[in-house]
């Protein structure tokens, strides 16, 4: 018996081979076993190329974003600071001083930066920024806030602060410390006020029966306290006002030890890590500037507590911080480079 053996050439690294036996008249087909490892050891590598490629890209994105972690915002153009750039400092419409971008004595934009190209944020709560007398007006990120937020932003100079007493259940100072809690749980913790003024209230009443004997009766206090519990958006269970201490780490315990300051709630920021270009030597990032405390802070609020996505609606209160941000890190890279 004769066997006729032909080839088929399909691809470089494959090849089909067709035998006849001529003693049954049939076609074979079989694949070479070096080609079938061929196949394998090519799909092998594709897959650990597009594993390697799926890799790479990952760790860019990761790397663009601890370069610039300030980058997704969505914020107005720069171009009027581009110019204001250029041209160099300007004078102060209101005390005439010469500054760059914005006045920082006066909370105003120079002449340069018309007021109509800086963008107005507005703010579901109000904000005190009580600044340190030594703190230095032109290192300082608070003005910022007034000048992107003026209609809900106060700055102050310690010692000339309010008094908050008469509305402490309504303000939140923001400063880390042992009874500092997270804003998530401002809730909770708001919800708890409201249950005891609840009770209180029954105490002052010398009509009303000890609640225990009126369980199975829902009072009036009763479905209050049920709707404060249902809606996290109830006045009682949503701040009005949130303080801010504008000051280097080392100069706060004056301030945060003030008996006006005591007895309000206090939150503190513990998962945000600090982009400031003056970052004090010897804190954790988690220390922030007066700006991404308020920043972070609300963008935590709208989410935990008013219970709604966040839309970039906070993002241009970093207007000016995001520019001077990627000003000096360009400059610090191209001094790298020379």
């Amino acid at each position: 018996m004769t066997n006729i053996v032909f080839s088929i050439s399909l691809k470089p690294i494959e090849q089909l081979f067709f035998v006849r036996d001529t003693a049954y008249g049939l076609f074979k087909v079989k694949m070479s076993l070096n080609s079938s490892t061929c196949l394998n050891q090519e799909s092998h590598q594709k897959l650990k190329r597009n594993f390697e490629c799926l890799k790479n890209s990952q760790q860019q994105t990761t790397s663009s974003l601890q370069d610039n972690p300030l980058q997704n915002l969505q914020l107005a153009s720069w171009e009027v600071l581009e110019k204001a750039q250029k041209s160099g400092r300007s004078k102060c419409p209101r005390c005439g001083s010469s500054r760059m971008f914005y006045c920082y004595s006066c909370y105003v934009p120079v002449e340069t930066v018309p007021s109509k190209e800086i963008p107005v944020v507005k703010l579901p709560l109000k904000i005190d920024i009580i600044k340190h007398p030594n703190e230095t007006d032109g290192k300082s990120t608070a003005v910022h806030a007034k000048l992107l937020a003026p209609e809900d932003v106060t700055i102050y100079t310690y010692p000339c602060i309010p008094e908050y007493e008469e509305k402490r259940y309504e303000i939140a100072l923001i400063f880390p410390g042992p009874n500092s809690i997270s804003v998530k749980d401002i809730i909770i913790h708001l919800q708890k006020n409201v249950q005891k003024n609840v009770s209180c209230g029954n105490d002052d009443d010398p009509s009303a029966e000890p609640f225990l004997k009126k369980a199975k009766i829902e009072t009036k206090e009763d479905r209050n306290l049920s709707e404060y519990k249902s809606n996290s958006r109830s006045e009682d269970t949503v701040l009005k006002k949130v303080i801010f201490i504008d000051s280097t780490w080392n100069q706060t315990n004056k301030i945060i030890t003030d008996e006006r300051l005591q007895g309000l709630l206090q939150i503190e920021l513990k998962t945000r890590k600090t982009c400031f270009w003056r970052h004090q030597k010897g804190k954790p990032d988690t220390y922030l500037s007066t700006i991404e405390a308020i920043y972070y802070f609300l963008v935590d609020y709208h989410q935990e507590v008013l219970k709604e996505s966040s839309k970039g609606q906070y993002d241009n209160l970093l207007f000016f911080f995001s520019f001077m941000y990627t000003l000096i890190k360009n400059a610090k890279n191209s001094a790298g480079k020379e």
